[in-house]
C-alpha cells in the first residue's frame, strides 16, 4: 500500500466511524429495537490532567467513544474502500 493509499484508507475509516456514530446517536429517540447501535463504550481519562503554573494553565484530556453502530460505518466503509479503491 502507498503512502497516499494509507492516508485514503484511515480517512474513510475515520468518516465511517464518525458517520456512524452519528447514525447511533440518532436512534436514541427510535424504539427499543434499534436503540441498541446506540450501545459502546468510553476510554480515556475521565479526568483530564491539569497544570497550573500560575502564567500558564494547560489542560491535557483524551476520550474515545465506540458505539456499534460506529462500528458497523467503520466496517461498511472499510468494505466500500476495497471495492472502489
Amino acid at each position: 500500500m502507498k503512502n497516499k493509499s494509507k492516508i485514503v484508507f484511515i480517512l474513510t475509516l475515520i468518516s465511517g466511524l464518525i458517520f456512524g456514530s452519528f447514525l447511533g446517536s440518532l436512534t436514541q429517540a427510535l424504539p427499543s429495537w434499534v436503540n441498541w447501535l446506540n450501545y459502546g463504550k468510553s476510554i480515556g481519562f475521565t479526568d483530564p490532567f491539569v497544570l497550573d503554573l500560575g502564567f500558564l494553565y494547560l489542560n491535557f484530556g483524551f476520550s474515545l467513544n465506540f458505539t456499534i453502530a460506529g462500528i458497523i460505518g467503520m466496517l461498511i466503509s472499510g468494505i466500500l474502500y476495497k471495492k472502489y479503491f
